[in-house]
């Protein structure tokens, strides 16, 4: 089992993986998941089996993005064509 990194590790990092995407948003492991097999978080994968890196800020707030669309009514499909557009 790996160790978690701390909150000061964390915030301190240009890349970070889902689960402390996780942490950071206070967003479900499953929805973030889905968002990233919809292609709505973008990530870096060197190799097949390596871990997917998020960079940190800008997958934070699209993540805040997205939240504030899904309060506002919007489905995934229309959340998609957002981030399309912007």
């Amino acid at each position: 089992m790996s160790r978690q990194r701390s909150m000061e590790a964390i915030l301190a990092s240009d890349y970070v993986s889902i689960g402390e995407l996780v942490r950071l948003t206070e967003s479900r492991y499953s929805t973030l998941k889905h968002y990233t097999e919809e292609g709505m978080l973008p990530y870096e994968q060197e190799e097949q089996n390596l871990t997917r890196r998020y960079k940190r800020e800008e997958t934070v707030a699209r993540i805040q993005q997205i939240k504030e669309w899904k309060a506002q009514g919007l489905s995934i499909p229309q959340i998609k064509e957002e981030l399309r557009a912007n």
